[in-house]
């Protein structure tokens, strides 16, 4: 009879992508099946990755912005959802500034009879196996690694032969979307107002891609359809709207680079091999959240003021960090990928990885 076990990973889209690797890492493991638990906003990343057995949902109060109320029947949600995964082990991936105690007690009160996780808390018996931050493994490392380092705590080493990069299961044809022909994606849209380049410089830096030859399609969400057509313009393919995740994963997948922020996407982006041009913003840390292992042009000040704060709305007037990218510092960065000729920034920052 197959072991099964649960994996979690609460967050985001882009957070449920760089844990990947480790998802594979577990699935590989003779006799295991990988069930992966987390929230809705990353259940659909979770079905497109290799390796996953199934995907289980719970809104966990201390992720969701904004948050559920805790309540019994919460707790119940969660109880129901171990007892479908049929799972006595667990392991709980978190970022650096999250802790995996409030889940794993709440797995252990369900029946889960083995937790491993990362905590620079004391963890009593609700950890049985635990990482210590800082001691077992460098805090500054990308998330995908840190993944990868729990995973191996709880017995699941990365396998010979997987290299540890992002990746995606079969994805559709999107050809009917994207047209014919080499094209540039850009992405304007971010959960969080504090990693966006403003709409306007999008919009001129789709200008300067086509007069520069490239043809551009912009993408973004079913709440995005206002800012893609203010991007895409007269000389954009706009496709706003008109894709879910898997699609969206496609067309990024056909695209010889992307310009995005520090989102979602620009792991999606990382997932298929495509070169990003990442407009990232440093209210987290891009050693640890950069697109991963992919040709990368990271753009943005680093040392702005806002640097490490985590914040959702920028604390800085006027938004530096990425306000004063130019369209035209965007197209150069297009440009040096897509002819394989990385800059001097790139070199440093790949070096820090």
């Amino acid at each position: 009879m197959s072991r099964r076990v649960l994996v979690a990973r609460l967050d985001g889209a882009g957070d449920v992508l760089l844990a990947g690797p480790a998802v594979r890492a577990v699935a590989a493991a003779p006799g295991v099946e990988a069930v992966l638990l987390c929230g809705p906003q990353g259940a659909q990343a979770g079905r497109l990755l290799p390796g996953v057995t199934q995907v289980l949902e719970w809104s966990c109060p201390w992720i969701l912005n904004p948050a559920p109320a805790p309540s019994p029947a919460l707790l119940q949600d969660l109880r129901e959802v171990v007892a479908a995964s049929r799972a006595e082990e667990a392991v709980i991936l978190t970022s650096f500034h999250q802790s995996p105690l409030p889940l794993a007690l709440l797995l252990r009160e369900a029946g889960v009879r083995t937790v491993t996780g990362a905590s620079t808390d004391y963890a009593g018996a609700l950890l049985t196996h635990r990482l210590k931050p800082g001691e077992d493994f460098p805090e500054d490392q990308p998330e995908a690694e840190r993944a990868l380092r729990i995973a191996a705590a709880a017995g699941f080493p990365l396998p010979a032969g997987d290299d540890g990069r992002l990746r995606l299961g079969p994805l559709p044809d999107v050809s009917h979307l994207v047209g014919t022909g080499p094209y540039i994606v850009v992405h304007p849209g971010a959960a969080v107002p504090a990693r966006a380049w403003p709409a306007l410089h999008h919009a001129a830096a789709v200008e300067l891609l086509t007069a520069a030859g490239f043809r551009v399609v912009v993408t973004g969400g079913p709440g995005e359809k206002e800012l893609t057509a203010t991007v895409a313009a007269v000389a954009g393919l706009d496709l706003g709207g008109r894709t879910d995740l898997a699609a969206l994963a496609a067309v990024l997948a056909g695209a010889d680079a992307v310009v995005v922020g520090n989102t979602g996407p620009a792991h999606l982006a990382a997932a298929t091999g495509t070169p990003v041009v990442s407009l990232f913003a440093p209210v987290v840390p891009a050693i640890r959240w950069a697109p991963y292992r992919v040709p990368l042009e990271l753009l943005g000040n680093q040392h702005a003021a806002c640097s490490g704060t985590r914040a959702r709305i920028c604390p800085v007037p006027g938004h530096p960090c990425l306000s004063g990218v130019s369209p035209e510092q965007v197209v150069e960065a297009v440009q040096r990928l897509v002819t394989g000729v990385p800059s001097l920034q790139t070199h440093r920052e790949m070096r820090h990885r």
